[in-house]
C-alpha cells in the first residue's frame, strides 16, 4: 500500500500519540508528532541513491518511517524500532515491507541476525533527554558500532542537551533549528569518519 507522506494525520494518529504520551512521557517525548517541516528537515542529510540499510529508532506514529518509504530506493531495507507495543502493532501492517523491533538496544544483534551489516544511515526521533544517560550512552553504543564509516546518524531533539556527547562520539556534527515545528525543534547531522 503507498503510503502519502504529504498527508496530514489523522484525528486517530494524533489521539493515539496524545494517549501514548500520557501513558508514558519518558518514552513518547512529545505530545504532538512530528510536523512535516522536520520530517523534510531529517531526510534532507541523507544520500538516497547509496543508502542500503536505514535505521530508524522511535517510529511512533510512522511519520518518518513513511518519508523514509517514499525516499528510499526499492531494494534497500528499512529496520525500524519502536519500545510503545500499541504503537509499533499499528505500524507493522501499514509497512509490511518495513522490520519492526522493539527496543534500540538490540540494533546490532537486529542488523546482525538480519544478515544487513552495518547502516548506512540511522534517523533517530528518540526523546534522549528523557532517557537516563546510562541508557542514552548504550544506545549511542549501539548507533556508533553499527553505523558505516562514512554513515550519517540524523537525530531531532527539543534542546541542546545531546550535543557535548554527540560532539564527542562524532567526527563531525552540525545542529540546525526547525521552527514550524511544536515544540520547535533541533536536527542533529552526525557523520562518523570515513576511517
Amino acid at each position: 500500500m503507498m503510503i502519502d507522506c504529504h498527508q496530514p494525520l489523522g484525528i486517530k494518529e494524533r489521539l493515539t500519540f496524545f494517549y501514548n504520551f500520557l501513558q508514558a512521557p519518558g518514552q513518547v517525548g512529545s505530545i504532538t508528532p512530528s510536523s512535516r517541516a522536520l520530517a523534510k528537515q531529517m531526510m534532507k542529510p541523507i544520500d538516497w541513491e547509496k543508502a542500503n540499510t536505514i535505521v530508524e529508532l522511535g517510529a511512533g506514529t510512522g511519520i518518518f518511517t513513511k518519508w523514509i518509504q517514499e525516499m528510499k530506493r526499492p531494494d534497500a531495507t528499512l529496520v525500524s524500532f519502536e519500545k510503545e507495543t500499541t504503537m509499533r502493532n499499528r505500524l507493522e501492517p501499514l509497512f509490511p515491507n518495513v522490520l519492526f523491533h522493539e527496543d534500540a538496544v538490540d540494533l546490532g544483534r537486529v542488523l546482525s541476525e538480519a544478515g544487513l551489516g552495518k547502516a548506512d544511515c540511522i534517523i533517530s526521533g528518540l526523546p534522549f533527554a528523557n532517557f537516563p544517560q546510562a541508557l542514552r550512552d548504550q544506545i549511542m553504543e549501539q548507533v556508533i558500532t553499527t553505523l558505516k564509516p562514512g554513515g550519517v546518524f540524523v537525530a531531532f531533539q527539543y534542546s541542546l542537551q545531546m550535543k557535548k556527547q554527540l560532539l564527542s562520539e562524532f567526527d563531525s556534527v552540525s545542529v540546525k533549528m526547525v521552527p514550524f515545528n511544536v515544540p520547535p525543534a533541533f536536527v542533529y547531522v552526525c557523520h562518523k569518519a570515513q576511517r
